[in-house]
C-alpha cells in the first residue's frame, strides 16, 4: 500500500471540494486518512495467514452445535466507499475437530477489512470454515446498517440488510438450520 499516494489522493479531494489543506484543522488530515484506509482494508492478502492462524483441535468428539454470536465488523462497501456496520452470528457442528474460540471473530476480521459486499463476505466466512474443518455443517447469519443507504441514496435511517449461508447439514435439515437460526436472535 502505498500512504504517500493515499496522502496526495486526500489532498486532492480536500481541494477538489474547496477545502484549504493548510488550515489547522486539515493539515494532518491527509495523513491521518491513509493510516485509516491501511487499517480498514488490512484484510487483503490475509488468506495465507488462515490456515495458520486457525487453530484447531483434532480428536473432541463434540458434535453438537457451536455458535458465537454478537460478532461485530466494520467494512467498506464496494460500491461507494462507506461504511457496512454491523455483526455476524457463526455456527458451525463439528466433524472431530474444533476451531479455538477467537478464531471465529478473526475470520470475520479478515474478510470484512477489505472493500466488500455483505452477500461475499457471508460466503467467504462461511466456505473458509468449511475449508479449514471440514464440518458436518456451518452456518452464518450476517445484519448489517449500510451507510451508503442511510447517509445517501433513499435515506433510510433504521435499514438493516441480513444475509445467510448455509453449508452442509444446516442446508440439509430444516430442524438444524431453524435451530441455528433461532438462537441467531
Amino acid at each position: 500500500m502505498d500512504i504517500k499516494q493515499l496522502e496526495n489522493l486526500c489532498k486532492e479531494l480536500l481541494e477538489g471540494i474547496g477545502e484549504n489543506t493548510n488550515r489547522e484543522g486539515l493539515q494532518e488530515t491527509p495523513r491521518r486518512f491513509a493510516h485509516a484506509w491501511k487499517e480498514m482494508i488490512s484484510g487483503y492478502g490475509e488468506e495465507s495467514k488462515l490456515a495458520e492462524m486457525c487453530t484447531t483441535f483434532e480428536g473432541e468428539n463434540y458434535d453438537e452445535m457451536i455458535v458465537v454470536k454478537n460478532i461485530e465488523f466494520h467494512s467498506l462497501c464496494e460500491h461507494h466507499l462507506l461504511p457496512i456496520i454491523g455483526s455476524a452470528t457463526v455456527g458451525y457442528i463439528p466433524e472431530k475437530k474444533i476451531i479455538g474460540v477467537s478464531k471465529i471473530p478473526r475470520i470475520v476480521e479478515i474478510f470484512a477489512r477489505r472493500l466488500q459486499n455483505q452477500e461475499r463476505l457471508t460466503m467467504q466466512i462461511a466456505d473458509t470454515l468449511v475449508e479449514v474443518l471440514q464440518p458436518k455443517g456451518v452456518a452464518v447469519l450476517i445484519s448489517a446498517t449500510h451507510l451508503c443507504m442511510t447517509m445517501r441514496g433513499v435515506h433510510k435511517q433504521n435499514s438493516v440488510m441480513e444475509t445467510s449461508a448455509v453449508r452442509g447439514i444446516f442446508r440439509k435439515d430444516s430442524r438444524t438450520r431453524a435451530e441455528f437460526f433461532g438462537m441467531g436472535k
